[in-house]
């Protein structure tokens, strides 16, 4: 359950990365949560919503994508919340990692990254909320 591109140009070619700090990021990441509307922002409960530098190499092989090839975005890793059930009131926090270093470098902009912070946080969002892929692609995200 990932936010994913096709890298077609080496990302440190165009990327903002010298102008855009982790704090500033984060900032962006809490502003697109906050942003989420009734009655889904009331609903996530026992999710943990985290900037991360970048996925390691590992993790990307571990999910069938090539790290010189392709670049993850956000991944959300938990039970979403529709496949629940009464017994899993107990579990360890939802996770969903919005990955620092690739956002920035595919976006060219301060507004672009703004977008596609805003994008990828929705999109992890509704992996929370049991939609697929395939789902969140024909609602935009």
């Amino acid at each position: 359950m990932v936010k994913l591109m096709r890298a077609g140009v080496a990302p440190a070619e165009f990327g903002m990365l010298d102008r855009m700090t982790r704090e500033r990021f984060r900032a962006l990441v809490a502003e697109a949560l906050d942003d989420i509307p009734e009655p889904f922002a009331s609903r996530l409960q026992n999710v943990q919503v985290v900037v991360d530098d970048e996925p390691e190499p590992g993790l990307l092989r571990e999910m069938g994508l090539d790290p010189r090839r392709d670049v993850l975005f956000g991944l959300y890793q938990g039970v979403p919340a529709d496949e629940r059930g009464d017994t899993d009131n107990f579990l360890l926090p939802d996770r969903i990692s919005i990955f620092y270093r690739p956002l920035v470098h595919a976006c060219r902009t301060p507004e672009a990254i703004r977008r596609e912070v805003r994008k990828t946080v929705i999109h992890e969002i509704a992996h929370f909320f049991g939609m697929s892929d395939e789902e969140i692609d024909a609602e935009g995200y």
